[in-house]
């Protein structure tokens, strides 16, 4: 009998290399770390269209760019940072509707951004969302993600959100990309840096010139991690093309280790008009 069993093991192996695997797909492991003083774009109320600027990495919308613009960036050897918002409902998302009413708090006071309202950053369901918006920028092909308005508690949220809050978020963020493949970075919140700089690629900074607060963020250029550092030197009201003068460009681009920092100058509602320093 010992040979008709191993005719039936052997019968069953064949059989089971033929039906399809049901193993996940391997994702990257890999995590991408830029470099201190990397060059970028970032561009996020419509869609990419300029994708030969002389920069290394393009920070980008997640559902208004597709994996094709993507796989474009990636031809021309630049890295794609996804943007979206980790902590604050916004109404015109393609997933909007699957927010519950309870997951949010008070609407942000910013006028352009009225529409907003803050998320309890600890709610099942808010985090449900944003794994399936991680899993969106892992298929789509992002080398890492921006995760925009961690600091809650930084503003009047409506849901007694904490610094503690934001620090466990953020670092549930970081597990969760890097388990897609994904490098992330730390949006603001300079409050927050010393607890979560060791799960972060890099730095998203807003005015840390006009604040005086470069200094907050240096830590990360002391890793070896860039900070991406925004100015909008026009102001609020001012959208055009054209660039600033030297006095703007230099409240905007001279401060302490000022070299070190990957600066551009923007208009506030970030459209494609970029000047460097």
């Amino acid at each position: 009998m010992i040979f008709p069993v191993y005719f039936v093991f052997l019968l069953l192996s064949h059989l089971l290399t033929l039906l399809p695997s049901t193993s996940p797909t391997p994702v990257n492991t890999t995590i991408w770390q830029p470099r201190v003083g990397t060059t970028w774009q970032i561009e996020l109320p419509e869609k990419l269209t300029d994708s030969m600027l002389n920069v290394e990495v393009y920070d980008i919308d997640l559902f208004i760019n597709h994996k094709p613009t993507i796989d474009t960036l990636h031809a021309k050897n630049r890295k794609v940072i996804c943007y979206f918002s980790a902590g604050t409902y916004e109404p015109y998302r393609c997933d909007h509707r699957r927010f519950h009413e309870e997951d949010m708090g008070k609407n942000l006071t910013n006028a352009d951004w009225h529409t907003e309202r803050w998320l309890n950053i600890n709610s099942p369901n808010v985090r449900s969302i944003m794994s399936s918006r991680l899993d969106l920028a892992a298929y789509n092909g992002c080398d890492g993600v921006d995760p925009d308005n961690v600091d809650g508690y930084n503003n009047d949220n409506g849901l007694g959100l904490t610094e503690k809050d934001s620090v466990e978020y953020v670092l549930w963020l970081a597990k969760e990309a890097s388990s897609r493949g994904l490098a992330i970075g730390l949006k603001n919140a300079g409050e927050i840096i010393s607890q979560t700089i060791d799960h972060m690629q890099w730095s998203v900074n807003e005015q840390c010139a006009q604040k005086h607060e470069c200094q907050m963020f240096a830590p990360f250029v002391e890793q070896g991690k860039p900070v991406f550092h925004i100015e909008y030197p026009k102001g609020e009201d001012v959208a055009d093309e054209n660039p600033v003068d030297d006095e703007k460009k230099k409240q905007a681009c001279e401060f302490e280790n000022s070299g070190l920092f990957s600066t551009v100058m923007k208009n506030m509602k970030l459209d494609k008009w970029l000047q460097n320093c």
